[in-house]
């Protein structure tokens, strides 16, 4: 592995999370397998849900390969305009929340990506889609200070907009609130994103990167290729 943040993959899924099949034991294995010094062991949450404790007495139960640093944390969506998240009260333990995208974070509520692109095509502004998304994120940072991005921006592609609609001023706003908030920003190789901009802006800012491959099965656990030309582009243009 010729980048260091491809020894460690923050964001790796197990079923405790619903759409995922590899156990955590499975995971692990893989992680150790793959050469890997750091995995992240994390699932989907709701605020309803109730497993975490079960999650982490199973954590604590693993074996883990020597050489390999085991953390854990939860992946929670983004509910609103205000930045509040979709989540638990959480016990002692979890390492990290993962704040995502999963849907439009609306002034009452989650809008699904076929309602925004609908609205836009009514004639919502794209500029205020954008600022209305990026203000979320700033607000989520800013409330859940210290943690992780997931797949930062994967929504809009779904919603019919692209990283590079979002503009310098925008990205830089997003990529200081980062810095401030002592968030980490996650390449994530299932989505392939954030894209070389973005990243290159939370670079100049002093961000801290960390790469992960969003796996939902054992087999693909450490496994980059979509994310080695993000990062390189990152550090050609550095």
């Amino acid at each position: 592995m010729s980048h260091p943040l491809l020894r460690g993959d923050h964001h790796v899924h197990s079923t405790f999370s619903d759409d995922a099949v590899s156990t955590l034991s499975e995971n692990v294995e893989a992680a150790a397998a793959s050469g890997l010094s750091t995995v992240r062991l994390v699932d989907h949450v709701r605020e309803s849900t109730t497993w975490v404790p079960e999650y982490l007495s199973a954590v604590r139960a693993l074996r883990v390969p020597d050489g390999l640093v085991v953390l854990t944390g939860v992946e929670a969506k983004i509910l609103d305009s205000s930045g509040s998240l979709d989540i638990p009260a959480l016990p002692d333990g979890i390492d990290r929340i993962l704040i995502a995208d999963h849907q439009y974070p609306g002034v009452d509520g989650p809008l699904g990506p076929s309602v925004v692109r609908e609205r836009i095509a009514a004639g919502w502004a794209v500029d205020d889609v954008l600022d209305q998304l990026v203000n979320a994120l700033i607000a989520a940072m800013r409330r859940y200070p210290g943690n992780q991005l997931a797949h930062c921006f994967s929504l809009l592609p779904k919603i019919g907009l692209s990283e590079q609609d979002l503009g310098a001023e925008r990205t830089q706003a997003w990529a200081r609130a980062a810095v401030e908030t002592g968030t980490r920003v996650e390449v994530n190789e299932k989505w392939a994103c954030p894209g070389p901009e973005v990243l290159s802006a939370l670079r100049r800012a002093g961000g801290e990167l960390v790469a992960s491959t969003d796996s939902h099965e054992a087999a693909d656990v450490g496994r980059y290729s979509r994310v080695i030309p993000l990062l390189d582009a990152i550090e050609a243009s550095s």
